[in-house]
């Protein structure tokens, strides 16, 4: 993935690198025009996320959470296209593209926005011909407005440069991306500016995947000191943790796997804000088969039986790389905070070692153990049964959890790894739903 480096030779570089006490005679002798340029260039309060130091790449994807400052990288990127103002261009480009989901969306928000091209331009405002659907400098500089909604209205045009905005929400996504690379064909080397909240489509895996598409990662957090006071801390405790709050905050690209037991969306039905009362609670372990960092984690998950006869998630403490004594003290210390009335334990791992080491921690705790027999998906499918019967419910956000579930396919995680948070879930409400969970066999630790 290309990334920019740190450096630049633009003018703004050059004023920054002097000594204070010579930066007044440069100044003087660059001329008056270049000093308002230069006073009043975006790099004083732009983020390098934001700021392409090497001049512009050929295609550049900006991904981004909601605020934070892709429509601004983007409007000042246009501007600076059309004016040639460094380190976006080094002369002027004259025939631009503005292309977004509606043509409503290209003025309301690329153009008359906030942070849009004409609200962000300085000393040279260019004007907005409504009825002709373009924007015009005074130098001839003109930048055509396109729909996602009409693919075809790009046939025809060419164009030294183009700013596409919230692609992942485009109508006719690749039909409109492919029209558009057709009339990238003016100048030396035409440019193309992609910003937009992720979403898992077609459009964006494929630019995700391409080694010469230039990726750029911003979070809403990274601009807070543009956003309005208590916006932040309100939305995140809204939504931190959820799937919504990791793509529209933290601009995160969430997928579903085809083949997995779960979903996204199946998920966030299950979200309780606050579980009823609870007749049984019990903590399930699914032991490390070593206490190596590179090893597996040791899943660690509570939950409880409501009256209506759900199950409840209530917790997942899961630990990787720890030593028997921390995990079995981490499951001991969830059993009593939640007064739980039984411990599972798999003993296929660690056998007897495991409920022993738990035994050291606190000789008190009822354990059990449980023996797998059957494999992990196997296992699994009677549980991810119940989720769709909406007969499990999740006491909150459970990131990783939730990850873990929605990439458990038939052959095991992606990443190769051992599902032990979902080995442990498993373990909870199987124990909670016998009726209606595969019930494995399992005998009780005298």
């Amino acid at each position: 993935m290309k990334t920019w480096p740190p450096c630049s030779s633009s003018l703004t570089t050059e004023l920054s690198s002097l000594p204070v006490n010579s930066q007044l005679p440069w100044l003087r002798k660059v001329g008056e025009r270049r000093i308002w340029s230069i006073r009043n260039e975006w790099f004083r309060s732009a983020r390098l996320a934001q700021y392409p130091l090497l001049g512009s790449p050929e295609t550049w994807l900006l991904l981004g959470g909601r605020g934070a400052g892709k429509t601004r990288t983007g409007a000042e990127w246009i501007n600076g296209l059309a004016r040639s103002i460094p380190p976006f261009a080094g002369h002027k480009h004259f025939r631009l593209a503005l292309v977004g989901e509606t043509l409503a969306d290209v003025r309301d928000v690329m153009i008359e926005g906030i942070s849009g091209i004409a609200t962000i331009s300085r000393r040279e405002r260019p004007r907005f011909e409504a009825s002709r659907r373009r924007l015009v400098w005074k130098d001839g500089q003109v930048a055509l407005m396109f729909s996602s909604e009409d693919p075809e209205s790009l046939r025809g045009h060419q164009f030294e440069a183009a700013w596409c905005d919230e692609v992942a929400k485009w109508r006719h996504a690749e039909d409109c991306f492919d029209m558009l690379q057709f009339g990238l064909r003016l100048g030396e080397r035409p440019l193309q500016l992609l910003t937009t909240t992720p979403r898992p489509t077609r459009l964006l895996k494929r630019l995700l995947a391409d080694p010469m598409v230039v990726k750029t990662h911003m979070t809403t957090q990274d601009n807070s000191a543009n956003l309005a006071a208590g916006f932040l801390a309100a939305v995140e405790r809204r939504y931190a943790g959820s799937v919504l709050g990791r793509q529209e905050l933290g601009g995160e690209l969430i997928e579903d796997r085809a083949d997995a037991l779960w979903s996204r969306g199946l998920l966030e039905t299950a979200i309780v804000s606050t579980p009823r009362e609870l007749k049984r609670i019990v903590v399930a372990v699914d032991p490390p088969a070593s206490s190596r960092k590179t090893s597996d984690a040791c899943g660690i998950v509570a939950a409880g039986l409501d009256g209506e006869g759900r199950a409840v998630v209530l917790a997942d403490a899961t630990l990787r790389g720890a030593q028997p004594q921390r995990w079995a003290s981490q499951a001991v210390a969830l059993f009593h905070s939640l007064r739980a009335d039984r411990l599972l334990v798999e003993v296929n791992q660690g056998g007897e070692m495991a409920s022993a080491v738990i035994r050291t921690v606190d000789p008190a705790v009822p354990v059990k153990a449980v023996r797998a027999r059957r494999g992990k998906w196997l296992r699994a499918e009677p549980v991810a049964a119940l989720y769709h019967q909406g007969r499990v419910l999740h006491a909150g956000r459970f990131a990783e959890l939730e990850d873990e579930m929605c990439d458990f396919g038939p052959d095991g995680l992606s990443n190769g790894h051992s599902p032990d948070r979902v080995d442990a879930l498993v373990w909870a409400v199987t124990e909670l739903m016998p009726d209606h969970a595969a019930e494995p066999r399992i005998r009780e630790l005298r």
